[in-house]
């Protein structure tokens, strides 16, 4: 009988709401900065928190959008001319950069950094996830190979970049250290995740989160869940206890919203996966949407009995 409901938001929704800083440098004050263009948004905060007040950073992934369906403009190619370096997070998460390099008729050192750290690979399909960054020792491994490229362009940067980066990955270090603390506070029973995609493979294997499923049983945003796959799922987080089903800051709700309400689960805060938010927002930078994704799922997984948030 409850067929018609999901079939009904199925057929409605529409996925995807839009189109899945370091230490100042005392010498950079009255020279040229250097451009480094970086395709998303996480990867502009890593590269900003590296290179200070010596670089500028231009992302083309505006915050908040959807990685996988993200479309760029003319003006992004145009950011490209002049840019001595450009990181893209790689995957299938920025293939478009290829395109845009080519258009742009730019000469670029293109780093790669999902070539710098740790994969895994996703239980859907068995391809590797390119979501990295959601563990942050990804975060510290491809911080260093930032602080390298930027020296390899800018060799009188060298100290800088040194000095951002060791700080940095400090900070990296005390967050993985305190979003474990927090995670071990929820029983490992109910330490057990349903979100919108498979974006959090790397956040649940760094600290011992079951993923059950996703509503979209894909690593990408853009495919489209049938109504065996959703009633599965349902049957599954009855059948578990799943306390919350955690939305995605970029996608539409209603899913989730009839989900729940079939599975009887609560709808939990909604989480930064594929971008960052805007300035002043729950993530607008790297750790600080890794702090709230953190105290989200604690409270989410824990019904409200547990409150933990990293220091961000």
């Amino acid at each position: 009988m409850r067929m018609p409901v999901l079939l009904l938001v199925l057929g409605s929704i529409a996925l995807p709401l839009t189109s899945c800083g370091g230490d100042a440098d005392p010498g950079a004050g009255d020279q040229a900065k250097l451009t480094a263009v970086a395709t998303t948004s996480q990867v502009a905060d890593l590269v900003t928190n590296v290179g200070g007040a010596r670089v500028d950073v231009d992302g083309i992934l505006p915050s908040g959008g959807d990685q996988h369906a993200f479309e760029p403009r003319p003006s992004d190619a145009a950011s490209l001319t002049d840019a001595p370096v450009v990181f893209r997070s790689g995957g299938d998460l920025d293939g478009w950069l290829d395109e845009l390099l080519d258009n742009a008729g730019a000469d670029a050192d293109v780093v790669s950094l999902i070539d710098h750290v740790n994969t895994i690979r996703a239980d859907t399909g068995g391809e590797i996830d390119p979501h990295w960054w959601q563990d942050p020792r990804n975060a510290i491994l491809a911080v260093a190979a930032v602080r390298d490229a930027l020296t390899e362009v800018d060799p009188k940067g060298r100290p800088t970049y040194r000095r951002n980066a060791v700080a940095y990955t400090r900070r990296l270090t005390r967050l993985d250290s305190e979003i474990a603390a927090c995670m071990a506070k929820v029983p490992a029973g109910r330490r057990k995740l349903v979100t919108t995609h498979d974006a959090l493979g790397y956040f649940a294997d760094r600290y011992h989160v079951e993923v059950v499923g996703a509503l979209i049983p894909s690593l990408s945003t853009q495919a489209q869940p049938s109504v065996e796959d959703i009633n599965a799922l349902v049957g599954q987080i009855r059948d578990e206890g799943v306390n919350a089903i955690f939305p995605e800051t970029a996608i539409n709700e209603k899913l989730e919203q009839a989900v729940s309400r079939e599975a009887d689960a609560e709808v939990g805060a909604p989480l930064w996966t594929d971008s960052l938010g805007p300035e002043g927002s729950t993530g607008d930078t790297y750790m600080e949407a890794m702090a709230h994704n953190t105290e989200a799922m604690v409270d989410g997984m824990t019904a409200g009995a547990v409150g933990c948030r990293p220091k961000a």
